[in-house]
């Protein structure tokens, strides 16, 4: 039991370090720009660029490594973040930095869809999905620290400073899995045609478009959540900071709460999440100038926000449970669409009124949607005579 304590650990430990490296440069992307002489558009390249590749190789990595040795499989997606890290902390050309984030990028779904089935298969019966939950709070600390981190520092100290951050979290988690981690040979797995085979069911489609509408309502409004704060509601900027911190924290508490309503309360909670999200977009858009319903509205989207990520990770592989980690792979490349489609969309709705609040409505409109693919993976199945 100890072993598998262990292990847990480091996963969600690799997991954190492997979605540092992802979110962080959010933070610094002013000073990439400044120090390699790029506009910021050009410098967003090293965000887009990493989900891009995520969303490609969502599909495919996990499946190549699916038969691989779990010990060695880690090893290798960290070796790689490791590397390329400390590329990153001495590139001289903003092309290097660039291929330092594209090639680890590739490695991203390995990882954390090899760690979401770990956590699911080395925990005690009926406890799988508070494993994975638990996998999940790396996903959320990751968000959370990541982007306040490296902005510190980058600002108080150097961008190297940023980046020798990234690298120094890699190499440490990677020298830990590389003593503490035992061999753990890879489970039995369909062969690679069967698990491609699941894209034929009905149920994994809806389940993919329905993480990519409730991914892109959720993200899509957090992308705009700081121009939210300091012109909607008027946060000062020295508590906007406080504020995002306090939203992450709540985040954690509902990945917490996600591991328990799953294992007992499956579907009703799958039903209720997109409801409750949807009226809480509802308060915020009508009443966030007022502080203490802002907050309110805040701590529950953050425990929402929290769920649903454990929400979508559970409808995937729930759907193909016989190729878990392609099914994983195919969680994190429907989540990283989400972004993309719900960044344009909320985007969009900001661009056509200047007003950052109309955010909301793109929101609004996706978690409609997600809706009627949620009643659909619900609707009673065809019985045969």
């Amino acid at each position: 039991m100890k072993a598998d304590k262990y292990l847990l650990g480091l996963l969600t430990l690799g997991v954190f370090a492997i979605l540092n490296t992802e979110m962080g440069v959010m933070g610094i992307l002013p000073h990439i720009a400044e120090e390699y002489k790029v506009s910021l558009p050009t410098a967003g390249l090293l965000m887009s660029g990493f989900a891009l590749v995520v969303a490609l190789a969502g599909p495919t990595m996990p499946l190549l490594f699916s038969k691989m040795e779990r010990k060695r499989t880690m090893l290798i997606a960290l070796g790689m973040f490791t590397v390329c890290g400390w590329i990153s902390v001495f590139s001289p050309t903003f092309t290097i930095l660039l291929l330092s984030r594209i090639l680890p990028a590739f490695f991203h779904p390995v990882y954390v869809s090899m760690a979401f089935s770990m956590a699911a298969t080395s925990a005690a019966k009926g406890e799988s999905q508070k494993s994975v939950a638990k996998v999940f709070i790396g996903v959320s600390a990751g968000n959370l620290l990541g982007i306040p981190i490296s902005n510190f520092l980058a600002n108080y100290y150097s961008l190297r400073a940023a980046f020798l951050f990234f690298a120094l979290v890699n190499t440490l988690i990677f020298i830990a899995s590389l003593i503490l981690v035992k061999k753990q040979p890879a489970p039995e797995v369909l062969s690679y045609g069967k698990q491609l085979a699941v894209l034929k069911r009905s149920n994994v489609w809806l389940a993919i478009m329905t993480v990519i509408l409730l991914n892109g309502a959720t993200l899509g409004f957090s992308s705009y959540i700081t121009a939210y704060l300091t012109s909607v509601s008027q946060i000062e900027a020295n508590l906007v900071s406080l504020t995002l911190l306090g939203f992450g924290i709540f985040n954690i508490l509902g990945n917490e709460l996600a591991g328990r309503l799953l294992s007992k309360y499956a579907n009703p909670t799958i039903a209720v999440l997109p409801l409750a999200v949807l009226f809480a977009f509802i308060g915020l858009f009508f009443f966030g100038e007022i502080r203490p319903v802002l907050f309110l509205l805040l701590i529950i989207l953050g425990v929402l926000f929290g769920l649903s990520g454990n929400v979508n990770q559970y409808m995937i592989s729930q759907s193909a449970k016989d190729a878990p980690d392609f099914a994983n792979g195919l969680f994190l490349s429907s989540a990283n669409i989400g972004v993309t489609v719900g960044t344009s969309i909320c985007g969009y709705f900001i661009g056509q009124s200047n007003q950052i609040n109309r955010s909301i409505i793109g929101s609004c409109l996706l978690l409609v949607i997600a809706i009627f693919f949620i009643i659909l993976q619900f609707r009673p199945k065809k019985r045969t005579a």
